[in-house]
C-alpha cells in the first residue's frame, strides 16, 4: 500500500474539491478518516481514488445519501457502477497531436482558407486545439478517413459538412442501443436488487454491448449504401438514356 502523504489541503487540489467538502464527506462517513502523525492528518491513494468515485456518482445524478448506501454495500456496487460507466464511454483508440503544418500539407488546405477549415474541424469535434499552432486529433481513424476522402477530389468543406451529419445520425442509434441496454438489461437487473449472481452475466452484456452495436450499425450500414448508389445511379442512366445530361 502506498502510504498516505497529502495534506487535506493537497488532497483538495488532487481531487478538484475543496477543503470544506471533504471534511463534509468525512462527517458523513463518505471518507475514511485520515492518518493522523504529528496531529496532521494525512491522506492516501485510496482517499484520493474514493473522492474520484464520489464525483463521478454525483456527475450521474446520486445524491449523497444514495452515494453513501452504495459505498456501504458490502457487493462493492458503488465500484461496478463506476467500472460501467467508464467501459461503456471508453474510446477505442488513442488520440494524437498534429501541428497546423502537417494538417496543412495532409489536407492540402491554403494559408488563406485553413482559418475557417480548422475552426470548421474544432466545431465538429475532429480536431481540438492545443495551443502553439498544435491540435488534438481524438480519433485518428476518422482523420485518415478525411483524408483519403480530400485525396479522391471531395473538398474537405464537404467532407466536413458530411461527416456532421453522420454524427448527428450516431449520437441517435448510439443512444438507441445503450437506451436499449438500459431498458432491457440494467432495470430489471436494478429491479430484482441487484443479486450477486448475476454480476457476471452483466460484466459480460457490457463488455459485448460496443461492439455488438458496431458489427449491426455497420452491416445496416453496408446494406442501406448499396441501395442507396444503385438508386443514385439508376437516376442518373435513365436521364442518360432520354438524353437529359
Amino acid at each position: 500500500m502506498m502510504p498516505a502523504d497529502l495534506t487535506i489541503e493537497q488532497l483538495a487540489a488532487e481531487t478538484g474539491m475543496t477543503v470544506r467538502n471533504i471534511r463534509a464527506h468525512q462527517a458523513r462517513g463518505l471518507l475514511d478518516p485520515p492518518e493522523v502523525r504529528l496531529r496532521v492528518g494525512y491522506y492516501g491513494p485510496e482517499h484520493v481514488a474514493r473522492l474520484k468515485l464520489i464525483q463521478e456518482l454525483q456527475d450521474d445524478g446520486f445524491n449523497l445519501a444514495g452515494i453513501k448506501r452504495l459505498l456501504d454495500d458490502d457487493q462493492a456496487t458503488a465500484h461496478r457502477l463506476a467500472r460501467f460507466r467508464e467501459a461503456l464511454s471508453e474510446t477505442a483508440e488513442p488520440s494524437e497531436t498534429l501541428t497546423i503544418e502537417e494538417l496543412g500539407e495532409r489536407f492540402r488546405v491554403s494559408a488563406e482558407d485553413a482559418p475557417q477549415v480548422l475552426s470548421r474541424a474544432e466545431t465538429l469535434g475532429v480536431l481540438v486545439g492545443a495551443g502553439e499552432g498544435r491540435y488534438e486529433v481524438p480519433s485518428p481513424s476518422l482523420l485518415a478517413v478525411a483524408e483519403q476522402v480530400v485525396a479522391r477530389g471531395v473538398s474537405l468543406n464537404e467532407a466536413l459538412s458530411v461527416f456532421k451529419q453522420v454524427e448527428l445520425h450516431c449520437d441517435a442509434v448510439s443512444g438507441a442501443f445503450v437506451s436499449l441496454f438500459m431498458r432491457e438489461v440494467w432495470e430489471p437487473f436494478e429491479a430484482a436488487g441487484m443479486p450477486p449472481e448475476r454480476w457476471a452475466e452483466i460484466d459480460e452484456t457490457v463488455a459485448r454491448l460496443r461492439p455488438l452495436a458496431t458489427e449491426a450499425l455497420v452491416a445496416i450500414f453496408g446494406h442501406r449504401m448499396s441501395a442507396q448508389i444503385d438508386t443514385a445511379f439508376g437516376q442518373r442512366m435513365k436521364r442518360l438514356e432520354q438524353g437529359g445530361g
